[in-house]
């Protein structure tokens, strides 16, 4: 716990400072943000979620633009100029009061978030190796998680108030928030050695920068990208999905923070665990094909809990909940780890952008997909999602059955001998 929330190695505990802040903020504003606007602002529901939507149509292009750029200009300029203008945008949520003017605020919030994590995910591919990457990534979410939790209890007390003032309040916060998380990033290109790290890959001799190819070109990377882009669709079940589902049960409302909490607690304790060897590519496949299975077998308990009495639908939403959070923590292993070691290095920030685009995409898309399945047509839906989840498991073990270890991992070797505390593996 202690490595998780205060590293000692200077670029995991520059991150994770920003992620604490970034993460708080997001739980503060998931929770006020559409009773803002339209109780606030005045925006009618249908506009509130047309404007997301077109939204995230920026957030995917963000993504990729991202990633492309953080090879140009370094990915940890990109990721804290992404994050201030992040926090701007919440700031001019509050002087947005018409239709037009909120879509345009949005498009630069939800850009700006998907670059930021483009970004971040390239820091990680330039700065550490191997079991390092994952296992950074993997306590970063744990922090995510947690931070995200704490944000959405201290937005309570807006709930309770429920003033317009208050939810001002709230929105301030979440701005505010944002611009402390630039601090640690701002500060971290000012360090000796971090900045061409997380410019270039050089060649062995260290002489000059070798560029790589587009990943758009890469269709093993391509295909990865694809198929962990459908499983990665049941965050939308998870937020979506199941809290409408559970509204047609026997079971109380109740159990949609029930099982939210149940998720922070798995993901908490166990997603540093799961992505232990992940970077062994042809694992990390078959870890992406178990988190399919528990996917699937999740899919099938909620489905079963619609036919019981409030008990039984309880306790079958707990036991859906538990696989579909052991799912979720194998499949983020699963996906970093080929995220990171089917990447070129030599174009890092450009195919961590890819892969990010592919969750952009995901989000974007699950919400309709699970409402016109699942929430539509019941058993059937259900079961039609677990398929897909399990189609998507099995082309990804597949596609990395026979990959040589380490094909396209690796890592800069020319830091400079400046370079602070230099993480284990780091040549």
């Amino acid at each position: 716990m202690i490595e998780t929330f205060w590293p000692h190695e200077r670029v995991a505990r520059s991150l994770t400072l920003s992620t604490m802040a970034f993460a708080l903020s997001s739980g503060v504003f998931y929770t006020v943000s559409t009773l803002y606007f339209t109780r606030v602002v005045g925006l009618a529901p249908t506009t509130v979620g047309l404007g997301l939507g077109i939204a995230g149509g920026a957030g995917v292009l963000a993504a990729y633009g991202a990633g492309r750029l953080a090879d140009r200009v370094g990915a940890h300029r990109v990721q804290w100029v992404a994050t201030a203008l992040n926090g701007l945008a919440m700031l001019a949520y509050t002087a947005a009061h018409s239709a037009a003017a909120f879509v345009v605020v949005a498009c630069l919030a939800v850009g700006m978030r998907s670059a930021s994590g483009s970004a971040k995910q390239a820091m990680l591919a330039r700065w550490y190796v191997g079991p390092d990457r994952v296992a950074v990534r993997a306590r970063l979410r744990v922090v995510t998680n947690v931070c995200i939790g704490l944000g959405t209890v201290a937005a309570g007390a807006a709930l309770l108030a429920d003033t317009a003032a208050a939810y001002q309040a709230a929105m301030l916060a979440v701005a505010v928030l944002l611009l402390a998380a630039v601090l640690p990033l701002a500060r971290l290109g000012r360090v000796p050695g971090v900045a061409a790290r997380m410019l270039e890959h050089r060649s062995d001799d260290g002489a000059a920068p070798s560029r790589g190819p587009s990943p758009l070109r890469d269709r093993t990377y391509v295909a990865s990208v694809a198929l962990n882009s459908v499983l990665a669709m049941h965050f939308g079940l998870q937020t979506v999905g199941v809290p409408l589902w559970i509204a047609t049960t026997d079971a109380p409302t109740v159990m949609v923070s029930v099982l939210l909490v149940l998720n922070t607690v798995v993901v908490a304790l166990l997603q540093v665990r799961a992505s232990r060897g992940t970077d062994d590519v042809r694992r990390a496949g078959l870890t992406v094909r178990r988190a399919s299975w528990l996917l699937a077998g999740a899919c099938l308990a909620y489905a079963l809990a619609g036919y019981g009495d409030v008990v039984t639908a309880c306790v079958l939403l707990v036991v859906a909940a538990l696989a579909h959070s052991l799912g979720e923590i194998l499949g983020e292993a699963g996906g970093w780890g080929m995220a990171f070691e089917l990447a070129d290095p030599r174009s890092a920030g450009a195919y961590q952008g890819l892969s990010q685009t592919g969750y952009a995409v995901a989000s974007m898309v699950a919400p309709p997909l699970v409402t016109a399945t699942a929430i539509a047509h019941g058993t059937v839906g259900w079961v039609a999602l677990g398929v897909v989840f399990l189609a998507a498991g099995a082309g990804a073990a597949a596609l990395v059955r026979d990959r040589r270890p380490g094909a396209h991992a690796g890592a800069p070797d020319a830091a400079a001998d400046d370079a602070p505390d230099l993480p284990a593996g780091v040549s």
